[in-house]
C-alpha cells in the first residue's frame, strides 16, 4: 500500500499554460511572471509543455527556450517536469533528451494516443524510456484524450520494473483506479496524483499525494490549505475550501483547456487570452459565465504584468 506523504515533486503540481503574445509567439517576459505568481500562491512543481501548455503547437527550439528559461526562473524554489510524451516510443525519448540537457528535474508523459497500444505495449513504451533517462516519470493517464486507458495492472507492472517511474498522474476523471492502485501496489515510493482538480479532496482521501492542476494559476493559496487542512485532519475546513473553490474547478472547463484558463490569466493581468490553433477563444457568453464564476472565486492576485 502506497503512502500519500513525502511526494517527490510536493503536493500542488501546476500545469502551466505557454503565454503567447498577439502574433503567436511565446511570450517570455509572461512566463517569468507566471512562473514567479506560481511561486508566490503555493505551487510546489510545474508542469512545462503538457497539455495545458498547447504542447502539440510547440516546436522543438520553444520546447528549448521554455525548459531553461521556467527552470532558470524557478530559482530552485519549485521542481520543474517537462511534458515529453507522444505516440512514438523514439520521439518521446528524444525529448527526454531534451528536456534532460535543460536541466528539467522530472519528466510528465502521457500514454500514447491515437494509435492504441494495447496494455503489453505500454508497458513496453514506458519500460523503453526508462531505459534512456536519468530523470525521475510521472506517467500519465487521460483516456478522455488519448482513446487508452493505463490500468491497474499495467500501471503496477511499470512501477514495479522501473524505479524512475515514481509517480502517476490520473486523469480518468474517477477515484476507483486510484483506489485500487494505492491498496495493490507493494512500492512505498510510488505516488498518484490526480489530474482533475474537482476531484483533488475525494482523491487524497482514498490515497492521493496532490494535483496536477490547471486551477492553481488562480487559487494556488486556497488549495494549498485545503490539502494541508486534509493532511492534518482537519476535514471540515478541506470541505469548506472544495466547496468554495468547486464552482472555479468546473468551470475552468467548460471549453477545452486552457482555454478558459487562458481567458481567466489574462483577467487578473498575468498573461494575454492568446490560443494557437486549432484552439479558438471563448464566446462573449463563455467569457462572461466564467468571469461571474471568478468574481465569486478565492482568486490570487499577485505579480501582475
Amino acid at each position: 500500500m502506497i503512502s500519500n506523504l513525502s511526494a517527490p515533486f510536493g503536493p500542488l503540481v501546476t500545469a502551466m499554460v505557454t503565454p503567447f503574445g498577439e502574433d503567436s509567439s511565446v511570450d517570455l517576459k509572461a512566463v517569468e511572471h507566471i512562473v514567479a505568481h506560481l511561486i508566490a500562491t503555493g505551487s510546489t512543481a510545474v508542469v512545462v509543455t503538457g497539455t495545458t501548455g498547447e504542447s502539440p503547437t510547440l516546436d522543438d527550439n520553444e520546447r528549448k527556450v521554455l525548459y531553461r528559461l521556467v527552470k532558470e526562473k524557478a530559482h530552485g524554489k519549485i521542481k520543474v517536469l517537462a511534458g515529453v510524451g507522444t505516440n512514438s516510443t523514439a520521439k518521446t525519448i528524444k525529448y527526454a533528451h531534451l528536456a534532460e540537457g535543460c536541466g528539467a528535474d522530472g519528466l510528465l508523459i502521457v500514454t500514447p494516443y491515437y494509435n492504441k497500444p494495447p496494455q503489453a505495449g505500454l508497458v513496453k513504451h514506458y519500460q523503453e524510456i526508462a531505459k534512456n533517462t536519468n530523470l525521475p516519470i510521472m506517467l500519465y493517464n487521460v483516456p478522455g484524450r488519448t482513446s487508452v486507458n493505463l490500468g491497474v495492472d499495467a500501471t503496477i507492472e511499470i512501477a514495479e520494473t522501473c524505479s524512475k517511474v515514481v509517480a502517476l498522474k490520473d486523469s480518468t476523471g474517477s477515484t476507483d483506479q486510484t483506489a485500487e492502485m494505492a491498496g495493490k501496489i507493494k512500492r512505498k515510493d510510488f505516488w498518484i496524483y490526480t489530474g482533475d482538480d474537482y476531484l483533488t479532496l475525494p482523491h487524497l482521501a482514498v490515497g492521493g499525494a496532490g494535483v496536477v492542476s490547471v486551477a492553481s494559476h488562480l487559487v494556488g493559496r486556497k488549495m494549498t490549505e485545503m490539502m494541508e487542512s486534509f493532511f492534518k485532519g482537519d476535514y471540515d475546513q478541506a470541505r469548506k475550501i472544495h466547496y468554495e473553490c468547486l464552482p472555479l474547478f468546473k468551470g475552468l472547463f467548460a471549453a477545452p483547456n486552457p482555454t478558459c484558463v487562458k481567458h481567466a490569466l489574462s483577467k487578473i493581468g498575468l498573461c494575454k487570452s492568446t490560443l494557437r490553433l486549432p484552439l479558438i477563444p471563448l464566446t462573449s457568453e463563455e467569457q462572461k459565465k466564467l468571469e461571474a464564476i471568478m468574481e465569486k472565486s478565492p482568486i490570487d492576485v499577485l505579480n501582475r504584468l
